[in-house]
């Protein structure tokens, strides 16, 4: 407890510029590492928009930005309550994702159609116009569930949305707690002094 004491003691023989010059330069500190933090979102942002345009490696920068995010300050991907849409929404992985899609629908349709042409011949094998063929392929699609497009993919494939802790183990966060220290210790001296 004596020791502790002995090291206030030393700390208030500290003059007052001291304690401004150490809040300026670790609040300098603190900002500049917060625009460093975005600015480093916005590259891995844009790295993962021009991997998804060129369809790249979407995964491994979708990871390096959610990474990235999660771990240091000022680099909010969240939408929020007030916002109409999601901050990252990959628009080539959409479109892809619907021609897959649209791709896989096309070749069980026409499954579909070999089959109840198949299944037609095989009724009336006479027919060679079509008058009865027709009606009864019409049939057999609605039967068996022909399908139409459906281009409903689910949000989660394509639409992130990230949140960015309140404070991290960073340049940002460390800078932002010596500059707070710094202010505490910057008023209680001003207190101490003005009332001496």
């Amino acid at each position: 407890m004596r020791s502790v004491k002995k090291y206030l003691r030393k700390a208030w023989r500290v003059p007052l510029w001291a304690f401004v010059a150490a809040f300026l330069i670790s609040s300098s500190v603190f900002v500049l590492a917060l625009r460093h933090n975005n600015q480093t979102m916005i590259k891995l942002r844009n790295a993962l928009y021009a991997a998804d345009k060129n369809n790249g490696d979407v995964n491994a920068a979708l990871n390096n930005l959610r990474n990235y995010v999660y771990a240091h300050m000022n680099t909010n991907l969240s939408s929020g309550g007030n916002t109409i849409k999601p901050p990252i929404q990959l628009k080539y992985t959409y479109q892809r994702l619907v021609q897959a899609q649209q791709q896989q629908l096309d070749s069980q349709n026409s499954q579909l159609y070999t089959q109840a042409e198949d299944y037609c011949q095989a009724q009336d094998s006479t027919d060679y116009y079509g008058y009865y063929r027709v009606p009864c392929v019409e049939n057999y699609l609605t039967n068996h569930g022909l399908r139409t497009a459906d281009t409903s993919v689910p949000a989660g494939l394509y639409e992130f949305d990230f949140l960015s802790p309140a404070w991290s183990p960073d340049l940002a966060g460390w800078s932002l707690a010596v500059s707070s220290l710094m202010l505490l210790l910057l008023i209680v001296k001003l207190m101490t002094v003005r009332f001496k």
